[in-house]
């Protein structure tokens, strides 16, 4: 039933029982009726107080009757309030069983995401360890074939070694005759270098390397001219032999290669500047043996003009006495050498040379150095223009350095 329509009921059984209650007090008052030897005024009340009542209890019951709820709020309200506050009860350990499930939950969820990143750390470690597996299996296969052909050499070198030892037995044996041999070979070669050392002792005329002759020669002209020239240069290389042995000695004694000589020719007459020929001893040159020779062609131009600045070095002296004068003149002398070298003459073969100098000019200079204290310069200038083939004329000036 719903509420209106209880209240309503309520409403108008409550005005039907008042309205009889009042009609049945009236009835009782004009009758001046009496209940249990009562007076009519107490019986009016009485009736009227079990009006009340019936209202009261009709109320009650109707809404009793009518809702489950009047019926639990009337009779059962102290069980509702027992069960309200187990519900209760039960509800805060629930919430607290929740909020530790929440809690475990959290740790659950934490643990599950450092698992699942622990997983892909292991998925990716097993992903290199498989890599690294399928490496390490095709190396083993790789050396399982290297092992396989080890082997195979090996027992092939085992087979080798076999035959060496039999060779090494026989070698042996022929070693030792050979040594006795070499033995005997050495003492003939130690006589025979004694024999050459007396023969060639004090008449070598020429040393291999040295130059017999030189001499510039125009390129860029006929092969004729060329040659020409080179027979003129021959006549004076063997001039400086006869020279040297002090013995009259025909064109023929100077021998030169005739295919290296035709073209050193060919090359001089297509160059566009001048060459510097040299004709130099093949070998040492005994008194009665054949002069060899061979040709050393090099490009020519001026190194040097005249009075051109070579070098400059300083130096730091003591009193400077004789020795100490000439080892200071002959250590720039040196150094002189090296630099006209580096820029292009052409040294000595045999000295390394490329300049001369005469005495009185060398000390001249000893002279300026002797007796000097503290730092000087020594510089050095070209007299004379000089080309590759040399040699090197020098000017040496003195100078006092005051810084």
């Amino acid at each position: 039933m719903s509420g209106i329509l209880l209240i309503a009921v309520l409403v108008i059984t409550g005005g039907a029982i008042a309205f009889i209650g009042d009609r049945l007090g009236t009835k009782i008052g004009k009758k001046r009726l009496s209940i249990f030897g009562l007076r009519p005024r107490h019986t009016s009340i009485i009736i009227t107080i079990f009006t009340g009542i019936v209202i009261t209890t009709l109320t009650f019951g109707v809404m009793a009757a009518a809702s489950e709820n009047v019926r639990t709020a009337l009779f059962g309200l102290e069980e509702l309030n027992r069960t309200m506050q187990e519900t209760k009860n039960n509800l805060l350990h629930t919430q607290a069983d929740l909020d530790a499930a929440k809690s475990e939950q959290e740790r659950t969820d934490a643990a599950l995401q450092q698992s699942k990143a622990d997983v892909t750390r292991l998925n990716e470690q097993q992903k290199t360890l498989e890599e690294e597996a399928s490496r390490l299996q095709a190396g083993i296969a790789e050396l399982e074939g290297a092992k396989a052909e080890l082997t195979a050499r090996n027992e092939e070198l085992s087979g080798n070694n076999q035959k060496l030892l039999a060779d090494n037995t026989n070698l042996t044996a022929d070693n030792e005759n050979l040594t006795a041999d070499n033995k005997k070979l050495e003492e003939r070669t130690r006589q025979l270098r004694a024999g050459l050392i007396t023969v060639r002792e004090g008449d070598i005329a020429f040393r291999a390397g040295e130059i017999i002759a030189s001499g510039v020669i125009r390129g860029g002209r006929s092969n004729e001219e060329v040659a020409a020239d080179m027979e003129m240069l021959a006549a004076l290389a063997n001039r400086n032999v006869s020279a040297r042995f002090g013995s009259d000695r025909s064109d023929e004694d100077i021998w030169i290669y005739r295919p290296e000589y035709e073209a050193a020719v060919e090359t001089i007459a297509k160059s566009k500047q001048d060459i510097v020929v040299r004709i130099v001893a093949a070998g040492n040159l005994v008194r009665g043996e054949e002069v060899r020779t061979t040709l050393e062609l090099y490009p020519n131009s001026i190194i040097y003009r005249d009075k051109e600045f070579i070098i400059a070095r300083p130096y730091d002296l003591g009193l400077a006495d004789d020795s100490e004068a000439e080892q200071t003149v002959m250590n720039f002398l040196k150094d002189v050498n090296f630099a006209a070298t580096a820029k292009g003459i052409l040294p000595d073969p045999l000295r390394g040379t490329v300049g001369v100098m005469e005495g009185a000019q060398f000390y001249d200079v000893v002279a300026k150095l002797k007796g000097q204290r503290g730092p000087v310069i020594l510089l050095a200038y070209a007299n004379g223009d000089t080309d590759a083939s040399g040699p090197l004329r020098l000017k040496i000036e003195v100078e006092k350095n005051n810084q």
